[in-house]
C-alpha cells in the first residue's frame, strides 16, 4: 500500500483535467495525441541542425565522403516526423469545425514539402549570420567558433527554421521550436518577427524580440535589448487584438548596445546607434545616436 494517497491524487487530477477539457471545449477520449509533442520536435530540429551543418552539428564520426547521404537519410527522417507534428496541429486548430480529414493531410503534408524547399536559402541566410558574428566580435577566432559555441547563432537556426514554419501556417509548431532556443540561450525571439541577412546577437542574455518586429540588414543587438510594444490594443469588449503591428522596425545597419529598450511601433533610421540602457518609444532619424546623455534635458544655463 502506498504511503501517499496515490489513488486519492490520481482520482483527484482525473477530476481536473476533465473540468478542464470541459471548459475548452476538449474531447474526453480524443482517440489518440491531439497536439503536437515538444519532444518531438526537439527531435526534429537537432536532425534540420545536422543536415544544414553535417560536419560540425552533425554526428562527431561523419566524413565527407559520406555527407550527402547522411543529410538525405537524415532530412527525409526529420520531414516525415515534422510531417506527423504538422498534422496534429492542423487538425487541433480545425477540431471545433467540419473538416476533411484527407484534407487536413494533405495541408500538412504540402506545407512541410514547402519547408523542405526553403532550407537551402535558410542555409544561405544562417551562414549569412554566422559571418556576421564572427565580423563583429574581435574575441571570435572561426567562423566554427561561431557556429559551434555562440548563444545568438543557435538562436538564429532555431530562429530561421521556426519563421518558415510560422509563415507556412504552423505557428504553434514554430513558437515550439523557438521556445527551446529561449530556454537554451536566454534569448527571446517570437518566431514571427522579420529578420533579414547578417544578423548578430552578441553575448545575447535577455534579448527579446517581439511577434511583429522588423529588423533590417546587417543588425547587431547586444545582452538584455527589447524590441517590445508599447500598448495592446483592445476591442469593444476589451479583449486584446492580436497580430496588430505593435513592434519596432530597425532599418539595416543599426546597432542596439546593451540594455536597450525600444517600445511599440517606432522606426530606429538606417545606420543609427542606440545606446545602452536607454529607453525609445519615438522614430529615430536615420544614422541618429540615441544615448543616455542626449536624452536628459538641457540645462538653462
Amino acid at each position: 500500500m502506498s504511503q501517499f494517497e496515490v489513488s486519492d491524487i490520481v482520482q483527484q487530477l482525473h477530476q481536473v483535467r476533465d473540468e478542464w477539457r470541459d471548459s475548452q471545449r476538449r474531447a474526453r477520449d480524443p482517440g489518440g495525441r491531439e497536439f503536437p509533442s515538444r519532444d518531438a520536435m526537439t527531435q526534429v530540429v537537432e536532425s534540420l541542425k545536422g543536415a544544414l551543418f553535417p560536419m560540425r552539428l552533425g554526428p562527431p564520426d561523419l566524413r565527407h565522403e559520406s555527407e550527402d547521404f547522411y543529410v538525405g537519410h537524415t532530412l527525409d527522417s526529420a520531414l516525415q516526423s515534422l510531417r506527423v507534428q504538422a498534422t496534429l496541429e492542423l487538425h487541433y486548430v480545425a477540431r471545433h469545425q467540419p473538416r476533411d480529414e484527407a484534407a487536413v493531410d494533405l495541408q500538412a503534408t504540402a506545407a512541410v514539402r514547402e519547408f523542405g524547399l526553403a532550407l537551402p536559402g535558410i542555409r544561405r541566410l544562417l551562414d549569412g549570420d554566422v559571418l556576421a558574428a564572427y565580423q563583429g566580435d574581435p574575441a571570435a577566432r572561426s567562423v566554427d567558433e561561431v557556429l559551434l559555441c555562440y548563444p545568438g547563432v543557435l538562436a538564429m537556426i532555431h530562429h530561421r527554421l521556426a519563421h518558415c514554419l510560422y509563415r507556412l501556417g504552423l505557428p504553434l509548431l514554430a513558437r515550439i521550436v523557438a521556445e527551446a532556443a529561449h530556454s537554451q540561450t536566454g534569448i527571446d525571439i517570437h518566431p514571427g518577427a522579420q529578420i533579414d541577412a547578417g544578423f548578430f546577437i552578441d553575448h545575447g542574455t535577455g534579448v527579446v524580440i517581439g511577434e511583429t518586429a522588423v529588423i533590417g540588414k546587417r543588425v547587431r543587438v547586444y545582452q538584455a535589448v527589447t524590441l517590445g510594444a508599447k500598448r495592446f490594443p483592445t476591442d469593444a469588449e476589451g479583449n486584446l487584438q492580436k497580430g496588430m503591428p505593435r513592434h519596432p522596425v530597425v532599418e539595416d545597419d543599426v546597432v542596439i548596445y546593451a540594455g536597450a529598450t525600444i517600445l511599440g511601433r517606432v522606426t530606429i533610421g538606417k545606420a543609427a546607434t542606440i545606446g545602452g540602457n536607454v529607453w525609445v518609444t519615438d522614430h529615430v532619424p536615420a544614422g541618429a545616436s540615441v544615448t543616455q546623455a542626449s536624452l536628459q534635458p538641457q540645462s538653462p544655463c
